[in-house]
């Protein structure tokens, strides 16, 4: 499974078999107390796991506990009106750019829509991200929320630019908030006093109210023909 390329192929039931045994065994040595990252090592080596495939179980699978505590901090489109909104900006965009562009997706066990393409370091603006952005302007619109803080990452090549965009996007739409290219959007996204849009599990750990915006502007707009689901309780392994 190469989930960096720009049509990534969903392996066949074999290989899906294999991987929701994959994943079963990971959860279960998760909700053990075993390491997270001695536990992966483990059921990789045993089913002889691709780095991708690998991948794809760090993003989508949690131990029992971790996966209820965020479900707990989700809140919905509707709990965003009036109050104030911290956007994860190119986690919010890459995730959607995936989903737009075909690319996999997973459903974790706590809920939250994730990319797994590990293309934010090499992230470049696209037709694709302004489609993006529309889509995210659409969904803040919508919500009327009090307050928009949307973050991006500065490291990430052009990022000022992009931050530039989205300002123009929100100032045209009439949407309250502003736009920064910051060195690291994590200092200012945990400890918001307010709700968070992210997927970034370090950063949901840390915060009260998370909205996966992401994963709502997907469901959405989006048929999600390239999101795997990697179920509970003997449930196989599958798209949407």
């Amino acid at each position: 499974m190469n989930f960096a390329g720009k049509k990534p192929l969903i392996a066949k039931a074999p290989k899906l078999k294999n991987l929701q045994e994959a994943a079963r065994d990971f959860r279960f040595l998760l909700n053990r107390g075993y390491p997270r990252k001695a536990a992966l090592e483990l059921v990789g080596n045993r089913y002889g796991l691709t780095s991708d495939e690998r991948h794809l179980l760090h993003r989508g699978v949690f131990s029992n506990p971790d996966s209820e505590s965020r479900r707990k901090k989700k809140v919905l489109i509707g709990d965003v009106r009036n109050g104030n909104l911290a956007i994860d900006g190119h986690n919010v965009i890459i995730t959607i750019e995936a989903g737009i562009s075909g690319r996999p997706l997973v459903l974790g066990d706590d809920g939250f829509i994730r990319d797994i393409s590990g293309l934010s370091g090499s992230f470049k603006k696209t037709e694709t991200t302004e489609k993006a952005i529309q889509l995210i302007i659409r969904a803040i619109k919508k919500s009327k929320p009090g307050q928009i803080c949307f973050l991006l990452d500065a490291p990430i090549s052009k990022s000022g630019e992009l931050a530039e965009v989205v300002r123009n996007y929100l100032k045209k739409e009439h949407i309250p908030g502003n736009t920064m290219a910051v060195p690291v959007p994590e200092k200012i996204l945990i400890g918001f006093p307010g709700m968070i849009a992210t997927s970034d599990t370090a950063i949901i750990d840390q915060s009260k109210k998370i909205f996966d915006l992401a994963g709502h502007i997907l469901r959405k707009n989006t048929e999600l023909k390239s999101l795997i689901r990697l179920k509970r309780k003997g449930h196989s392994v599958g798209r949407r």
